[in-house]
């Protein structure tokens, strides 16, 4: 199916979670996202349904929706209140024969699980930061400072302050219990890379399309606990993470710098099992690209790194969304035979 199909000819269900547990301050917002996103794909011409989801029952949400006429806009991050549920949606789409966009359900598992992942990079060849899985406070010989600690099993940055960076084995040995106490999983420990960290866009199947990287700019800040991307510069305005680092697009990089950063980043989208887009972090040292994280279902909103670096590029925002929802579609026989 060519990607200049006509967007009338293809529907969307626009999905997406409202958990219980959240305040309903936080529910608005991401129903205000959702419907900026709703609005931009159809004024591209896709006829738009939005779909929020309160509880764990998808099949039944989506019941008055035919696989055979409808591709799913899978933003969803989880099952209503069930933890880690991601790839859960995903498997349940894929029972239900709808083509939704994104990964699929087995690539959201190997990325869910941050020693999988590592562990499919260090087999394909590609950089990564030296690392150990802990489940008992000891550092048990870790000897390469600093270090950074972080819950093996969390995502957005989940859990990270400017102390999950540890000078030493005691400092080293209390972070790993902080993890085990608070987030009841294993903390996995890496060798800090305090270089330039990019976050870096991707998109197609096949032939796979780099967009401009974003530099995340850690220079207001001399104190190396604070030169790296904490939950708190994602989500707390007005916190000093989120005031200090700037976003820097494009980052400033050579021709051969950028063709060894695409090598890395679009063999780790494929090594993953990326679909559609994906946003791949990484940190240079030495002249070395060190991926960080693979993030297959990145965010999409209007202000994050993904469409910010295609609106770059030449796309407007609700063209990001068709072009991903066109990708998704190309999978299914009642569209791609279009």
């Amino acid at each position: 199916m060519p990607l200049d199909i006509d967007p009338s000819k293809v529907p969307i269900a626009l999905l997406y979670n409202q958990d219980t547990s959240w305040t309903p301050q936080e529910k608005s917002e991401v129903d205000q996202l959702s419907s900026q996103l709703g609005h931009a794909v159809s004024r591209i011409g896709h006829p738009v349904t939005l779909l929020p989801l309160s509880d764990s029952d998808l099949p039944t949400a989506l019941r008055s929706f035919d696989p055979r006429s409808h591709v799913i806009l899978n933003w969803c991050e989880a099952l209503p209140d069930v933890p880690k549920s991601e790839s859960l949606v995903a498997r349940i789409l894929e029972s239900m024969g709808f083509a939704f966009t994104g990964a699929d359900a087995s690539a959201l598992e190997r990325a869910q699980n941050k020693c999988a992942m590592k562990e499919i990079l260090q087999r394909a060849g590609i950089p990564t930061p030296a690392w150990r899985l802990c489940d008992h406070p000891v550092a048990d010989g870790w000897n390469q400072f600093p270090a950074i600690v972080k819950a093996a099993e969390e995502h957005c940055s989940e859990g990270l302050t400017r102390e999950s960076v540890v000078m030493n084995e005691t400092e080293l040995q209390t972070r790993i219990a902080y993890v085990l106490d608070t987030f009841r999983q294993p903390a996995l420990v890496e060798n800090f890379i305090d270089g330039r960290e990019l976050h870096v866009s991707l998109w197609g199947n096949g032939a796979i399309e780099m967009l401009p990287p974003a530099e995340m700019d850690f220079s207001q800040f001399n104190d190396i606990h604070d030169r790296l991307c904490t939950y708190e510069s994602k989500f707390v305005p007005g916190s000093i993470h989120y005031e200090g680092i700037h976003t820097i697009l494009p980052a400033p990089l050579g021709a051969e710098e950028m063709q060894r950063l695409y090598d890395v980043c679009q063999a780790s989208y494929r090594a993953i099992g990326c679909r559609d887009y994906g946003r791949i972090d990484v940190r240079i040292r030495d002249g070395v690209f060190h991926v960080l994280e693979v993030n297959p279902n990145a965010d999409i909103s209007a202000d994050a790194s993904l469409a910010c670096a295609a609106e770059l590029a030449g796309y407007s925002y609700g063209e990001i969304g068709s072009r991903i929802v066109r990708l998704a579609a190309n999978r299914h026989p009642a569209w791609s035979a279009g």
